[in-house]
């Protein structure tokens, strides 16, 4: 259903009854995972850029039985829901696509309730990439080039 470099939920302590936001749902894999664990009393929302891979996940929805999801077109910088939704944010190596990580974390810190939490895996880097690599569109792809620097 796509490629991802880390298992987001493994990290994300999911309870029935949650609701739960997936940044970069793609074809929904990390969606479906998590409307298990929440069960039908909860609610995932898995939120895409392209028309395409919302219809593909709605299809996947409606194909394999799952009630408890919801599919929305729009950008990790821009969420399309009300503040205070959702009690986790997952993301499973998509942040490091975005240009603007800052909007990324102010949405996400927007839609989170009071006490929820992130569960985000993505790659990080321990010093800065050069230059060379930062500019390779291919490396950026690979959500290599966009890695987040952490700071020691």
């Amino acid at each position: 259903m796509g490629l991802g470099c880390g298992n987001p939920q493994a990290i994300a302590s999911l309870k029935p009854g949650e609701s739960v936001l997936d940044l970069g749902a793609g074809g929904g894999f990390d969606v479906f995972l998590a409307a298990k664990k929440v069960g039908p009393n909860g609610k995932v929302y898995g939120v895409d850029m392209t028309p395409e891979m919302i219809s593909k996940a709605r299809n996947n929805a409606a194909k394999n039985g799952y009630e408890n999801v919801e599919f929305l077109l729009g950008e990790i910088e821009h969420l399309p829901l009300p503040n205070n939704t959702v009690d986790v944010i997952i993301s499973n190596c998509v942040v490091n696509l975005s240009t603007n990580k800052s909007n990324v974390f102010n949405e996400a810190f927007r839609v989170l309730k009071e006490g929820g939490r992130l569960a985000i895996s993505d790659m990080v880097a321990y010093k800065p990439l050069p230059k060379e690599m930062v500019e390779n569109a291919e490396l950026y792809c690979n959500c290599i080039s966009g890695a987040i620097l952490l700071m020691s």
